[in-house]
């Protein structure tokens, strides 16, 4: 074996195999908790042999002998392509629609709070231009990025209903094999969900993106870097955005109440942040139709102030549309004009949320939810503000309240201090998404999650995460004790994420949907332009406290790609340390062992090739067991595979071995639900069906190859005939003919297949290896865990050892894994402790 192979093994033998049977709660298989319903397994039916199905085995006859081309031999489990979502009813988006009020838009619609008074901190009002210029900007602000770009544009790039840079990532990763982990087959290709583009006459462009981004090293890291970068940003606007948005309602009851002071809103900001955070295990449906009436009725009062506003004060100030306002505002002011652009950009925080959560609802509904409550509502509300700025100009500080009416003051404040509570809600769960995305994809250690909804799976819960953000908000609060540093970094992460998206979805318009090129470049220097110009007037408040959210961005990125780097590295190692088919060829079906009834599953991450764990069962183990399957759990860079194209089987070693490997794909918005005794069950079910289609398919290949030589010789003496007889007449005989009709054809018919050929059942090796296999399942299962740890060489440089050997290795020991992950009782797992030198 090689040098990276194998460095030391441990056996820890947890118990002895029980049998499997009975029933049990439902769970999922990497241990994360439901309280929703999901399809039973019995929806795995039997099914008819897919269309074509011959012709793949006739490929398989064909083939050169290699042993593990398992991307050749793999054989479905699976009757038919067809997975088609049931269509979303009207009430069923007007019902999400509104969910999304309470959830995706309160961070976008509690900025009338403070936008204009953050804006003209920079710009005093001295003439009619600076109201009317502010105003114009924050118009076309929201027009065009929350609009034209997520509603129109972006929104459409996600993957399957699944939105956020992971999702752009996984789009990406489905045309392009740029993921580092390779782990890619042939036949994740034939999965319904994938959906690959049918030739265009872009193609050849796509082509060479596509030819660049596999053969390129350091665009592949390049583009994961970014990928990480714009998550990493999402999760730390999941701490800052809580943080400001409560303690920046609890700061109006300074001045209110007396006494109130900064220590008690540093006090009753923490109480409320852990309620926030405390309430979020009920799911993002229960909070989403909690939240969304108070917001609902917050927008109603933002446009209600605001018409009243404009019909009071100054109507004309809707001819801010027109954007010439924006050049005489920056004529007038210069520096400072492009200094409050920084205020400016905090309109539009939370824009982001409207893609990151994508799954938790659907297009159509976060689309009606904008298009026809959220972008009227705050139209009005800043239009009103800005008719009571041109009448008011000395209010510009306390804008918002100063334009309430007298007597709705005290109904208005308590309701926005609600809806700025509400609107950490978005990035909360936008945090979830992000988080379970990339543990799918290899980039993220594993975590527990909880489904909450029974209905869509996009609704998710994750302990750690909620807790890791209330801590940290807690921390900010404690530490900053003022909204003022925070306001300064609110806005950089949000612009960011915005940039990263905006490369995303140019790579997938050139690569995926192979827009016109004008069109497709049109896109990043249109809003991409606009995005740098935000950028670099946030930048500029780093040192005045904007380095926070690049701090937390900077932590989870460190802490996404050391998953990443060690989990390729181990996966290389493995590859390496592959058991050579000589040598399993050479032991025999013995195994140079002793065989002992029952099924061992052996766990890995190979999708080719027997593991270097399987050497040290051998030999560490004095038994192992008469049926062996290796399983590999694997994600595709799809949302959902079809629970019927789930399973890839194959047989490994000639037929008195009696091993397999099975592959499990599932997509990485997919839920694993299944009691390992529900697994046992579907498996031993679909290792028979393998079985059976195995030697139907061989029976068929047979008898097809012998009828088809018959046909070849007496074809052949029919030729020889119709030439000495007929002349050219024989060439006008059709090559089908009216069965109606007398037979004019001297081609004789093609014989029947013979009955034992048609019946599989009646195959001897066949029946030896279905009672083989019941006596494996009644004697029990027994789970062969390899835990597998990697550290650097010793010649390895510097930073590959602090990070694999410390980083990676303190990762590795806190997440999920081995039988924690599988829910599987510890008397029935064998696991081998072993480390890969890398």
């Amino acid at each position: 074996m090689e040098e990276e192979g194998i460095e030391e093994s441990n056996v820890r033998l947890l118990g002895s195999s029980v049998s499997g049977g009975g029933g049990g709660s439902w769970r999922w298989v990497d241990g994360s908790e439901v309280d929703s319903e999901s399809p039973p397994w019995s929806l795995l039916g039997d099914e008819e042999v897919r269309e074509g199905y011959g012709n793949v085995r006739r490929r398989l006859i064909k083939r050169p002998k290699r042993v593990d081309s398992f991307d050749v031999e793999a054989m479905e489990i699976a009757g038919s392509h067809g997975h088609h979502n049931k269509d979303v009813s009207t009430w069923r988006t007007i019902a999400l629609a509104f969910q999304t009020l309470g959830v995706v838009y309160g961070d976008m619609g509690t900025s009338p709070l403070y936008v204009f008074s953050d804006v003209f901190s920079k710009v005093p009002i001295t003439s009619e231009v600076d109201v009317l210029g502010a105003l114009s900007l924050v118009i076309y602000t929201i027009a065009l990025i929350p609009l034209t770009k997520y509603v129109f544009v972006v929104l459409k790039a996600n993957d399957n209903g699944e939105g956020g840079t992971f999702a752009l990532y996984s789009l990406i990763c489905r045309y392009a094999n740029v993921n580092l982990l390779p782990n890619r087959q042939t036949a994740d290709e034939h999965i319904s969900s994938f959906k690959l583009r049918l030739p265009t006459p872009e193609l050849e462009r796509a082509l060479y993106i596509k030819e660049k981004l596999e053969h390129n090293f350091s665009l592949k890291i390049a583009l994961l870097l970014l990928v990480l970068m714009g998550t990493s940003m999402i999760i730390g606007d999941g701490i800052l955005t809580p943080a400001i948005s409560v303690m920046s309602a609890v700061s109006g009851l300074q001045g209110r109440i007396p006494g109130f002071g900064t220590d008690a809103l540093v006090i009753t900001s923490i109480v409320i942040l852990v309620g926030l955070f405390s309430i979020q295990r009920f799911g993002t449906a229960k909070v989403g139709f909690s939240f969304a009436p108070a917001l609902s009725l917050w927008f109603f009062s933002l446009a209600t102030i605001g018409m009243y506003n404009l019909l009071k004060y100054n109507i004309t100030v809707v001819k801010a549309v027109n954007p010439a306002y924006i050049y005489l505002f920056f004529n007038k002011n210069g520096f400072k004009a492009w200094s409050a652009l920084g205020g400016c950009v905090l309109c539009i925080t939370g824009a982001e949320a409207m893609f990151a959560d994508l799954g938790h609802f659907s297009v159509p509904s976060i689309q009606i939810a904008f298009t026809s409550v959220v972008f009227p509502c705050l139209l009005l509300a800043y239009m009103g503000q800005a008719a009571y700025l041109i009448k008011h100009p000395d209010s510009s500080g306390t804008i918002f309240y100063d334009s309430v009416p007298e007597g709705l003051f005290w109904p208005v404040f308590v309701l926005a201090t609600i809806a700025a509570i509400i609107a950490s809600q978005a990035m909360i769960s936008a945090s979830f998404s992000c988080v379970k995305q990339a543990m799918a994809l290899g980039c993220f250690p594993r975590l527990k999650i909880i489904h909450t909804s029974r209905k869509l799976m996009g609704q998710i819960y994750i302990p750690v995460i909620n807790y890791f953000l209330m801590v940290m908000c807690i921390v900010v609060v404690a530490v900053f004790r003022s909204t003022t540093k925070i306001a300064n970094a609110y806005g950089i992460a949000e612009v960011g994420v915005m940039i990263v998206s905006t490369t995303l979805v140019t790579l997938v318009m050139l690569l995926i949907w192979q827009t016109n090129l004008f069109l497709a470049l049109s896109f990043p220097l249109v809003f991409g332009a606009i995005e740098l110009i935000y950028l670099s007037a946030v930048l500029s408040k780093i040192t005045e406290g904007g380095w926070l959210p690049l701090a937390f961005a900077s932590v989870f990125l460190c802490i996404m790609y050391t998953w990443n780097y060690g989990s390729v590295l181990k996966y290389q190692s493995e590859v390496r340390g592959k058991i050579s088919m000589d040598l399993m060829l050479e032991l025999g079906s013995t195994l140079g062992t002793v065989r002992v009834p029952g099924i061992g599953l052996l766990y890995n991450e190979l999708v080719q090739g027997i593991p270097s764990v399987f050497g040290q069962f051998l030999l560490d183990l004095p038994a192992i067991h008469s049926t062996l399957v290796f399983v590999c759990i694997k994600y595709v860079p799809i949302p959902v595979v079809p629970q019927e194209e789930r399973f890839l089987f194959r047989r490994v070693c000639p037929k008195d071995y009696h091993m397999f490997r099975c592959i499990a794909r599932y997509g990485y918005k997919d839920i694993r639900k299944e009691d390992h005794h529900a697994f046992e069950q579907l498996l031993v079910e679909s290792l028979e069906k393998f079985l059976r289609r195995e030697a139907l398919d061989l029976a068929l290949e047979s008898s097809i190859n012998e009828t088809e030589i018959d046909s070849v010789s007496m074809r052949s003496r029919d030729e020889d005939n119709v030439h000495d007889f007929d002349g050219i007449e024989g060439l006008k005989i059709p090559l089908m003919q009216d069965q109606t009709g007398p037979s004019t054809s001297r081609t004789p018919p093609i014989p029947e297949l013979p009955a034992s050929s048609m019946s599989a059942d009646e195959d001897p090796s066949l029946e030896y290896e279905l009672s083989a296999l019941v006596e494996a399942t009644d004697s029990g299962f027994t789970y062969l865990l390899g835990h597998g740890d990697v550290r650097a060489k010793k010649n390895s440089w510097f930073l590959k050892k602090l990070i694999i050997n410390y980083f990676y290795s303190f990762l590795r020991r806190n997440c999920r894994g081995g039988a924690a992950t599988m829910r599987v009782p510890h008397m029935n797992v064998i696991q081998v402790e072993m480390t890969y030198m890398v």
